[in-house]
């Protein structure tokens, strides 16, 4: 080597030193830009009965007629989980609600937040629902606010028992399954403004109590709320319970939530209330299965948490629900797989859709390379969706 330097410039041997590592990182690149172009970016796919409601989609929701390009550096499911929640909490400001403390016949009470800003009297309304431990405060809530606000709709939160700051004052909480309170909030509203047009917009559990909503209600949910959008729903209580639980992503997702669940009880809850219940049992739970098993199945009055599930889940009762249903998920959601979602059934009914992107994790959707901006593509969604049902819905077959 020493011999080389008399005859070879040094920084020549410097550089073709450096030529393999120069290689390897070009290389690397190029992969990473095609598996990026071609495996990444996908218009998303929707899956509807040919009918009046699947033209209705495709004639009035640009998106689904554009490619979705997840966050460059985030677009693994976890990590768009992970940080669109971290970006929209830090990006988006707080919304300032006019609060209505709504009394339930049971004595219970909770939370409506109003979104008016920019809407006028004779605006439409939609009724939203947020995730498991969600409130009306939640980033990915002031998404569809802010959507709802440039679009001149109205929206109101409702925010279930014990939530949004308000005290428990039955001993009552809520689930994906019991759809009781969210009948009267729907109630209420029709009968505030029986005039008005009723949307309703639900995320991930929201989405699942709307879901069972319409379907139990079914016929009788026709004349109150024209059209509804369930956004990373997991349709599949069951697939979407094994998913939750693989480790290690996953199963810290689902610590986290089963941490905040057992935080808001323990906010609202003595011992002497729930006789029937092993509180010291229930804040000894690691998985949401463990604490649904310990408390929300005994709290509702089923066996296990196997037949709380069953009653709450949505795949096999969609078929139940007579208003046009927007359900939009992400294929690699790790909250519902991806083979779980019932896309065949779904394909045969006539007012039920669903739209699938390639990626965008659990209420992710994080797009562009910098994702630091106020319209967010759930936003668009909503937009979009909401804003072709109050408008060309009137007369549209889909709608008849």
């Amino acid at each position: 080597m020493e011999g080389l330097k008399d005859i070879i410039p040094l920084n020549f041997i410097e550089c073709a030193l450096c030529v393999p590592h120069f290689c390897c990182g070009a290389l690397f690149g190029i992969g990473f830009c095609a598996y990026y172009f071609f495996e990444v970016v996908k218009t998303p796919i929707l899956y509807c009965a040919t009918g009046p409601f699947q033209d209705f989609l495709v004639e009035n929701l640009p998106i689904l007629k554009s490619k979705y390009w997840p966050t460059l550096w985030c677009f693994e499911s976890r990590a768009q989980t992970i940080f669109a929640c971290i970006v929209r909490a830090r990006m988006l400001p707080s919304i300032k609600y006019r609060r209505e403390m709504l009394t339930l016949s049971d004595g219970g009470e909770v939370a409506l937040d109003w979104a008016e800003e920019n809407s006028s009297p004779a605006s439409p309304i939609v009724i939203i629902l947020p995730g498991l431990t969600g409130a009306s405060q939640a980033e990915y809530i002031r998404c569809l606010v802010y959507a709802a606000k440039n679009s001149g709709m109205r929206c109101v939160i409702f925010n279930y028992r014990g939530m949004g700051g308000v005290k428990i004052k039955t001993p009552k909480f809520y689930c994906a399954a019991n759809c009781e309170d969210l009948a009267e909030v729907v109630d209420h509203v029709k009968k505030l403004h029986p005039q008005t047009i009723l949307g309703a917009a639900g995320i991930s559990m929201g989405g699942l109590l709307l879901g069972n909503y319409l379907a139990q209600y079914g016929s009788n949910a026709v004349g109150k709320i024209k059209a509804a959008l369930i956004i990373s729903v997991p349709l599949n209580i069951f697939e979407a319970t094994k998913s939750i639980e693989k480790p290690y992503l996953n199963l810290l997702l689902n610590k986290y939530l089963c941490d905040n669940l057992q935080q808001i009880l323990m906010h609202h809850v003595g011992r002497d209330q729930f006789p029937d219940v092993d509180l010291e049992n229930v804040y000894k739970s690691k998985t949401v299965r463990e604490f649904d098993e310990n408390f929300t199945s005994r709290h509702f009055g089923y066996r296990d948490a196997e037949h709380y599930y069953a009653n709450a889940t949505l795949h096999n009762k969609l078929h139940l629900i007579e208003i046009p249903l927007l359900c939009w998920g992400a294929a690699d959601d790790p909250f519902q797989p991806f083979e779980a979602i019932p896309l065949k059934e779904v394909s045969q009914l006539n007012n039920v859709a669903m739209v699938v992107t390639s990626r965008g994790g659990h209420i992710g959707f994080l797009e562009g390379f910098w994702p630091l901006k106020e319209e967010q593509y759930i936003g668009r969604i909503f937009s979009q969706y909401f804003t072709a049902v109050f408008t060309v819905g009137n007369n549209h077959p889909a709608f008849i």
